[in-house]
């Protein structure tokens, strides 16, 4: 379901620092990235859905950078990542996540005083982090990638309604994780990225977007 583009044909269109949503996405979908140990990562990828031996009772991260989720689990090889998901969501949804997100850190410009950013923490599913995007080789870069963490009601939607689709990419993962530890970027692939669009001031504010 991914549309593939090289590398380096990419990088022209990606910010070289700050923050912004780098993503595959279409006019109703957008697609984000998660990696499980077989059990669950097979079901998911049969059924279409979370179940199985996923639990919902744990906060679940969503990336739609896929970057940052090869960083996060070694290109497929970390013990418990080994399948790896790329899961295509509507983007009404995802608006709906980022919508409702809390930095999980306190940020004085956003929340005045840490009571009140607590409250908000405790009222949200939605947990927010920046963390440093990678270089295919692992090395950080000055590019920020996001990542989503979903509990409660908004993780069981997620696993059962706003998915349109999820393909196991653990073999297309594995063949360019050659490139990527060989540093061959002239032949390494990856999913189609792009800023992905966010329109309300709000939201901007709230995410400290750097790129819309």
């Amino acid at each position: 379901m991914l549309e593939i583009e090289p590398y380096e044909a990419q990088l022209h269109h990606w910010p070289t620092d700050g923050r912004g949503i780098l993503a595959n996405y279409d006019d109703e979908t957008i697609v984000v990235y998660q990696a499980y140990r077989p059990e669950i990562g097979h079901f998911a990828a049969k059924h279409g859905y979370f179940g199985g031996e996923f639990k919902l009772s744990r906060m679940s991260w969503i990336k739609p950078n896929f970057l940052w989720m090869m960083y996060r689990c070694g290109w497929g090889t970390k013990t418990g990542q080994e399948v790896v998901l790329a899961i295509r969501l509507l983007r009404s949804a995802f608006d709906e996540i980022l919508a409702g997100a809390v930095h999980s850190s306190f940020k004085s410009k956003l929340h005045g005083d840490r009571e009140t950013w607590k409250r908000m923490v405790d009222s949200s599913d939605v947990r927010l982090q920046w963390d440093p995007d990678h270089e295919p080789n692992g090395l950080k870069c000055d590019r920020r990638a996001i990542q989503l963490g979903l509990r409660g009601e908004v993780l069981e939607k997620y696993s059962r309604e706003w998915i349109t689709e999820i393909e196991d990419i653990s073999d297309f993962v594995s063949r360019q994780r050659v490139n990527a530890s060989t540093a061959r970027y002239s032949d390494l692939e990856m999913p189609r990225e792009r800023i992905y669009p966010v329109s309300e001031s709000a939201i901007i504010e709230k995410l400290q977007l750097d790129h819309v």
